[in-house]
């Protein structure tokens, strides 16, 4: 097989996501990690990164994990191992049911403490917070609007940071 056949290959089996897509994980992982250089409490990393869940067969690869410091042994080599403390799911037009139906359920009986669903379409960021073993809404966040984290408190980015594509 030459190598542009495989490599056409690979681009249809794994899809690169939409510039917009990108660019928002882009925008969130710098305002995570402007927050964390100062406040040293998290680690954060954008996706291609395995995360392996409890009771989840196959690993995920959320947008954004976030890993607070006192579980930083979680982050082994290649891949995070049990409930990160925040993961972050940019909705795209192929899989936003997956994101808010088998990800929002299988992140919650993981016990990953925090999870995002950023909508490029409406330009909303949802926060839900664990409460036990289901998620509550902590907020819906919009334009003119500060997103807020109950998991990295203080952290309150402008919505329009998020989404300056």
């Amino acid at each position: 097989m030459s190598s542009a056949a495989a490599l056409a290959t690979e681009s249809e089996r794994w899809p690169a996501q939409s510039f917009c897509h990108q660019s928002i994980v882009s925008n969130l992982l710098f305002l995570f990690r402007l927050f964390l250089r100062d406040h040293s409490i998290a680690r954060a990393v954008p996706a291609p990164v395995d995360v392996v869940l409890p009771g989840i067969a196959s690993p995920v690869q959320p947008d954004l994990v976030v890993v607070a410091s006192d579980r930083i042994e979680r982050i082994v080599e290649e891949r995070v191992e049990g409930a990160p403390d925040l993961l972050v799911e940019v909705l795209s037009p192929s899989n936003w049911l997956s994101d808010r139906r088998e990800k929002y359920a299988a992140y919650a009986q993981a016990g990953v403490r925090e999870y995002w669903i950023v909508d490029p379409a409406e330009e909303t960021v949802e926060v839900f917070v664990l409460r036990r073993d289901s998620y509550g809404l902590l907020g819906k966040y919009g334009p003119e609007e500060r997103v807020r984290s109950q998991v990295l408190a203080g952290f309150e980015p402008a919505v329009e940071d998020v989404f300056d594509v």
